[in-house]
């Protein structure tokens, strides 16, 4: 893998299996990138994947303006199971959700769900542009699937949907001040997720929070468990990134 590590990489749906010699047509995008911002040419070597197929390498067969193909040559990786968590957050302003798409896909989430909440700021989302920013994340960070983006729900619903068996983390601000002053039954751990598993939740927050109310719903749920992410108010990209660090560190160490 390591002689390879250089070589532009693209993801491929499964239309098409991926399998040696065969001939299989690029995007127009693709196509563009490689040709026009690359400036690469016929025989040039790039990598190619999916998550059904691994990654392989592959040349250029062709490419001209917004057309080309690639040859399918050899295997590089075989698929692996790339489970991760699914992250539900509150929509943010669209750079911040970008960002979010982004940096989640860098931090192995596996779903994307989008939450309307009572102080969200936007409630309308282009699924096909968080779709391609998840790709070119993808391509970036060597992972071979693609997570995939729900269309937004309101927090209630999402919860209502939530399935039992599985633990909801749900990232709260200053929760260390509020488990003194409430009966929270909560107990901060250094490891805020201990026992957590792959197909676990993590619920963050809008700007400002949540609102009391919408925390009172939520914290009543059983497979509910209430975080803290420090002594620090963080923005709410902020906190998603914290949380799915830590979350991914944990997972790691099982």
């Amino acid at each position: 893998m390591s002689a390879h590590h250089t070589l532009p990489r693209l993801y491929l749906p499964t239309d098409v299996p991926l399998t040696g010699e065969i001939v299989i047509p690029m995007s127009p995008e693709q196509a563009r990138y490689l040709g026009t911002v690359l400036r690469k040419g016929e025989g040039d070597a790039v990598r190619v994947f999916n998550a059904r197929d691994g990654e392989w390498l592959a040349r250029i067969a062709s490419v001209r303006k917004d057309r080309g193909s690639f040859t399918i040559t050899e295997r590089l990786r075989s698929p692996v199971d790339e489970r991760g968590c699914t992250l539900a957050f509150a929509l943010l302003k669209r750079d911040a959700t970008d960002l979010v798409i982004r940096m989640g896909t860098e931090l192995g989430v596996s779903r994307f769900v989008p939450l309307i909440t009572e102080r969200t700021v936007g409630q309308r989302v282009n699924e096909g542009r968080l779709e391609s920013i998840a790709i070119e994340a993808a391509e970036q960070c060597e992972r071979l699937t693609i997570p995939q983006i729900s269309t937004p729900v309101r927090l209630i619903d999402f919860l209502g949907a939530w399935p039992a068996e599985k633990r909801l983390f749900i990232a709260v601000e200053r929760l260390e001040s509020q488990a003194k002053t409430q009966k929270t039954g909560v107990e901060l751990s250094a490891n805020p997720f201990v026992g957590a598993t792959d197909g676990d939740g993590i619920l963050t927050g809008p700007e400002g929070g949540f609102s009391r109310g919408e925390l009172d719903v939520t914290l009543a749920r059983p497979f509910v468990t209430p975080i803290t992410l420090g002594n620090r108010v963080l923005r709410a990209e902020t906190a998603v990134a914290a949380a799915l660090a830590l979350f991914d560190s944990q997972l790691r160490n099982i």
